[in-house]
């Protein structure tokens, strides 16, 4: 039996293990598999149009009856500034040089836009069981009315300031992710990313501080991880690099390979692939630019002057300029179903847990 049902009574989920939302390699497809195996699947919306959202969620319905959960991104937009995106250009000049591409060409914006009105009506038409955010949360109108729509508000704490912020402004639930963690950093009241602490230091502290229930993110992939959120009073664990290898997910081949090769020390924070602090596997622009840039552009602007090289380098099978996003656990995932993957991490998590109540 899991010590601590609140965070399945509340999501009606088999087992207490979120699906992390990881924008750009996943879709409906992993969303499903993960619900298929008892965990909360959740959809990541911060790169989809409404329309794309609409459509993915129809999929995610139409195979399975178990609840979802919808996440948005809630930063404050930066407007994009000309002559430090040209300046970014110029500091990427060797790559376009080298991928005989022309710095010049007019290139699409970085599509990852804050939680606003037009999202807030397809949640409010869909009523998904759960929406969550990522950097904060959304202006309090907008809150008001997904809370209004029987949505349970889930988001992220980086420090106990946040948690305890997150929870006076309205969060049903709270992540607290750990400096280990995969992909953007949720942090909001704070941009000290060398102050961050770890999963192990972070989740009794939240836990402490806060009434709702707390779910661990960072350095979680196997039975042992979930057991030890479970031994520092976590209701629950948000797993993501875990399912990266899975079938069901977006992951391009060489990237495959890049994560099925990493090790402990694989993976850097870095800003020089969006322009906000994120945990992937080092890539040779990571190396080379960063991992952390003062040249890099606000976020999301960074993507901007990345998106010719990536295409043309992963035309050429290279990930030079791709977002590995991943945690620090990254050389514990495994290949297999996520169905699969979902059920034996949570028969180890309970075996474990068993066997530390004996």
């Amino acid at each position: 039996m899991w010590p601590d049902r609140r965070l399945i009574d509340l999501f009606k989920t088999e087992f207490p293990i979120v699906l992390a939302p990881m924008a750009g390699v996943m879709d409906a497809e992993l969303v499903i598999a993960a619900a298929q195996g008892g965990a909360l699947g959740s959809l990541p919306c911060a790169m989809l149009s409404v329309e794309k959202a609409r459509e993915q969620i129809n999929i995610i319905r139409q195979r399975v009856s178990a609840p979802v959960n919808l996440n948005f991104f809630c930063h404050r937009p930066v407007a994009a500034d000309p002559a430090r995106e040209a300046g970014w250009k110029q500091r990427l000049g060797t790559y376009y040089k080298e991928l005989g591409l022309d710095p010049a060409a007019p290139v699409n914006a970085a599509n990852r836009a804050p939680f606003d009105a037009a999202m807030c009506e397809l949640v409010e038409e869909l009523r998904p069981e759960i929406v969550s955010f990522h950097f904060g949360l959304p202006d309090p109108a907008l809150l008001a009315r997904v809370k209004a729509a029987g949505c349970i508000v889930v988001s992220s704490a980086t420090i106990v300031k946040e948690a305890i912020w997150l929870e006076e402004h309205g969060a049903d639930v709270i992540i607290a992710q750990g400096a280990e963690a995969g992909g953007h950093r949720g942090m909001f009241l704070t941009e000290d990313i060398a102050g961050q602490p770890g999963t192990f230091a972070l989740v009794p502290q939240v836990v402490d501080a806060v009434k709702v229930p707390v779910i661990a993110a960072g350095g979680i992939a196997d039975g042992r991880g979930i057991a030890a959120a479970f031994a520092l009073g976590a209701s629950g664990v948000q797993i993501g690099s875990a399912y990266l290898r899975c079938p069901e997910s977006r992951v391009i081949a060489p990237a495959r390979v890049a994560l099925a090769q990493a090790r402990d020390d694989s993976t850097v924070i870095t800003n020089v692939m969006t322009g906000r602090p994120a945990r992937g596997v080092a890539n040779r622009v990571m190396r080379e630019v960063g991992p952390i840039s003062p040249d890099a552009p606000a976020f999301p602007h960074a993507a901007t002057g990345l998106g010719p090289l990536k295409v043309a380098a992963e035309k050429l099978g290279k990930v030079d300029f791709t977002n590995l996003w991943a945690g620090q656990a990254v050389r514990l995932g495994r290949e297999m179903p996520a169905a699969e993957l979902t059920r034996a991490l949570a028969g180890a998590a309970l075996a474990r847990l068993s066997r530390m109540a004996g």
